[in-house]
């Protein structure tokens, strides 16, 4: 376990994370998640933004924090920074390669101040490598992976919008190395830089299928395997009503559910892992579906050892029994969003509200 700092006044106590001191600079995407993340859990985290930069208070990414406004282009500002540093735990950027270098900030510069500081990097394709300087998004980090190419229609494949890249290898892997130097740093004393890539990432996210692979039991394309959409025993069916269901009926066990409620009599599906039998096996079930409504299959399937869900929107999901049961989403100002996770049964994630500061007093507190 962590050993937290004694919380200063400035800190409120609620979360795991009470009394951990992280500077972010401001950026966009898998940066303001994972620092999201971190003052959900109760980390006192200040964004420095630009001068004149908008604080939205609906933003869910952007709150918890206190954000201070400064000309990063001006040395005082540098050397006010590099004060504020010298009392944090931890340092989160998302630049290219050797933007915080050239402001005065890099890891040589900012360790030489504070040598317990853990430096955490966010980038796309990482601070070194032949494309380490270009520009680049989630598709892209994502497609050099083998990622990409396994998800999508047996046509072409489809970005699973940004979240294999972007949050799910990008912001959720800065947060675990940032906390893994934060407990090392506890013991030696000497803070280190996170290196947190999302081509990285998502590459050690698609550690299970390389297993699968490696063992003769993963197909290389899409719409070919029981994960994939391959199988029609784990899929997304259309209903009556135009909306759509998912099914995930692996287990022996959960298929011989889903043909009790399906009413799938069929002779045909006792050939559940046949994959030359899917495809005909997955045009029956689409007609079977299609005959009642999602409402109606809601009725017989859910809440049973089928593995079965609604397939709902946005908007829908705000409203689900289960969501509404376990307060998954949370409104603020106005704005409908997911709470803090994961749960602490005894230092409870909070909410807090962005406010703006100063950094000379921000400074202060942190030294007290």
């Amino acid at each position: 376990m962590l050993d937290k700092p004694a919380p200063s006044a400035s800190v409120r106590t609620s979360g795991p994370l009470a009394g951990f001191r992280i500077v972010e600079f401001a950026g966009i995407g898998p940066g303001p998640f994972a620092c999201m993340m971190l003052a959900d859990m109760g980390a006192d985290v200040v964004t420095l933004d630009r001068v004149g930069a908008k604080k939205s208070m609906k933003s869910v990414a952007g709150r918890g924090r206190k954000v201070i406004e400064l000309d990063l282009k001006d040395k005082a500002a540098i050397g006010q920074v590099l004060d504020l540093l010298a009392s944090a735990d931890a340092l989160v950027e998302g630049f290219r390669p050797g933007v915080m270098e050239r402001l005065g900030l890099g890891p040589d510069v900012v360790l030489a101040r504070n040598p317990k500081l853990v430096y955490g990097r966010m980038t796309g394709w990482g601070q070194e490598g032949p494309l380490a300087n270009a520009a680049g998004h989630d598709i892209n980090y994502i497609s050099i992976t083998g990622a990409l190419a396994a998800i999508g229609t047996r046509e072409a494949p489809v970005p699973p919008l940004n979240l294999v890249g972007d949050f799910g290898g990008g912001a959720l892997y800065l947060v675990v190395g940032v906390l893994a130097a934060l407990l090392e740093a506890q013991k030696s004393g000497k803070g280190q830089v996170v290196d947190a890539a999302m081509c990285d990432g998502a590459a050690s996210l698609m550690s299970f299928f390389f297993d699968m692979k490696t063992l003769g039991r993963w197909t290389e394309g899409r719409d070919r395997n029981f994960l994939d959409g391959g199988a029609h025993f784990y899929g997304v069916y259309e209903c009556a009503c135009g909306h759509f269901v998912s099914i995930g009926s692996i287990e022996p066990q959960f298929y011989a559910l889903l043909r009790q409620h399906a009413g799938l009599t069929d002779a045909d599906f006792d050939a559940q892992m046949d994959p030359k039998a899917w495809p005909a096996l997955k045009e029956k079930l689409k007609a079977v579906f299609k005959s009642k409504t999602r409402e109606d299959w809601c009725k017989i399937m859910e809440g049973t050892d089928i593995c079965f869900a609604p397939v709902l929107t946005m908007s829908e999901a705000t409203e689900h029994p289960h969501m509404v049961a376990r307060n998954v989403f949370i409104e603020r100002h106005g704005v409908k969003q997911p709470a803090p996770a994961p749960r602490f049964s005894r230092t409870q994630s909070t909410v807090r509200e962005p406010e703006g500061a100063d950094i000379g007093a921000v400074t202060a507190a942190w030294k007290r």
